[in-house]
């Protein structure tokens, strides 16, 4: 595991595509923006584990859909950072489906 110290408004580049940026720094929370091509989905650890478990519970069931399983969702539109250093919800694009932090 690589351990990176950042300032707010920094950022790191992985493999040249992917930018992580430190949007806001609140007591034990840190807000990032995750920058990637449309083609690499990007997820909360838990959705991802979330994820992974219907396709296997799927794989044994015969593939048949899974009652309570998230659907596979539309690729996600990156929203630009308004001035704040924030998202505006109101400039995501209609049906939409990014995930908000806890």
């Amino acid at each position: 595991m690589l351990i990176l110290s950042r300032k707010l408004n920094e950022s790191i580049v992985i493999d040249g595509r992917i930018i992580v940026k430190i949007l806001r720094i609140e007591r034990d929370t840190v807000k990032l923006g995750i920058q990637a091509p449309v083609e690499l989905p990007v997820h909360r650890q838990e959705v991802y584990d979330l994820i992974q478990r219907n396709k296997q519970a799927g794989q044994g069931a015969g593939g048949g859909a899974i009652p309570g399983a998230i659907p596979k969702s539309p690729i996600a539109h990156v929203t630009p950072p308004n001035e704040n250093g924030g998202s505006s919800a109101s400039s995501r694009p209609p049906g939409s489906n990014s995930e908000q932090p806890k």
